[in-house]
């Protein structure tokens, strides 16, 4: 019955979607704008930096807030901390009142490694800054991240089921960056330079992409 409701307050947290709702005030739908994803990346993309770092924020805060609250609740139950965080991106990608077409888990990962440690946190947003750099695209951090942080979980915990349960999220997160995939190999991702070079960026795809809306 804990763990049961572990996976109900952090799925219940995670289908709280603020790039959603703020842009459905703002009179539309973000999964019918801009990459098509209901998260942070595209609500800056079509809303500008404030939006986008406020949806972010959000986002990550509800994962903090899950596994936070359930550590408090179900204080000494090992498993409370992986079930709540893996089923609040799961909650956050499969939301039911958006037909399950949620975001694609970035913020939330990094809300449930903050909610974890604050200083693993600032040690993995160190490599995924640097990793979102040199590989200039941004969907290559929760790839990579969420196969790292499951493996440094088990090994700072000793908890195989922990890092097993973690790394659930890993192949979903994959699937549904499938589609970052294809636009890299085409060569019509954007890029993660479009956060200080906004005008640079935007000329690239328009140039090599005049068709493209």
């Amino acid at each position: 019955m804990k763990l049961l409701l572990c996976a109900l307050i952090g799925y219940g947290l995670g289908m709280i979607n603020p790039s959603f709702l703020l842009a459905k005030i703002r009179g539309f739908d973000i999964r019918e704008r801009g990459s098509g994803n209901a998260g942070a990346s595209n609500a800056l993309l079509l809303m500008g930096k404030v939006w986008g770092v406020l949806c972010a924020v959000l986002d990550i805060g509800k994962a903090v807030l899950a596994v936070w609250l359930t550590g408090v609740l179900f204080a000494g139950e090992p498993l409370a901390y992986p079930i709540a965080a893996t089923a609040c991106i799961l909650g956050h990608i499969f939301p039911p009142y958006m037909r399950f077409r949620g975001g694609k888990g970035l913020a939330c990962l990094g809300g449930i490694i903050l909610g974890y440690d604050w200083r693993v946190f600032l040690v993995l947003l160190t490599l995924a800054i640097i990793l979102a750099v040199v590989g200039r695209y941004i969907c290559f951090v929760p790839m990579a991240f969420s196969v790292l942080f499951p493996v440094v979980y088990g090994v700072l915990t000793k908890s195989l089921w922990g890092a097993l349960i973690l790394l659930v999220v890993a192949p979903v997160i994959f699937w549904k960056h499938r589609e970052n995939i294809k636009r890299i190999r085409a060569g019509r991702e954007v890029r993660v330079s479009y956060l200080w070079n906004k005008k640079a960026e935007t000329k690239r795809l328009r140039h090599e992409y005049p068709d493209d809306p």
